[in-house]
């Protein structure tokens, strides 16, 4: 499984960006996607996510401000980033959780940075 990022880069803070991910690969089955980040010096956090079938869960910190969606045919995932802010700074990962052949996998993208000045 092969996951690949796109989108990032530097915003002022308010502004927005987009970031994708477009899976391949042996994918199986899908049981949920969504987006992480991590800044200098903290862990991953989780940003949004939706299992397939489940809800979508935000960060508390995003929400109303971030929106994740799928086109589940071109096995994509976005996320829109409105009114951005200082503290969105940091990497963002790319997650894909599901269930092959040998069972179950937890992929991860290489990560795309987003900077946000203020």
């Amino acid at each position: 499984v092969q996951l690949v990022e796109s989108g990032g880069g530097v915003a002022q803070a308010g502004g927005s960006l987009r970031l994708s991910c477009v899976a391949s690969g042996s994918l199986g089955v899908v049981n949920a996607m969504g987006w992480y980040r991590q800044a200098p010096g903290k862990e991953r956090e989780l940003v949004a996510e939706f299992a397939v079938g489940g809800p979508i869960n935000y960060i508390n910190s995003v929400k109303g401000r971030f929106t994740i969606s799928r086109d589940s045919a071109e096995n994509t995932v976005y996320l829109q980033m409105n009114s951005l802010e200082p503290e969105d700074t940091a990497v963002y990962y790319c997650n894909l959780k599901g269930t092959g052949y040998f069972g179950r996998y937890n992929s991860w993208g290489q990560g795309t940075q987003v900077t946000v000045s203020s």
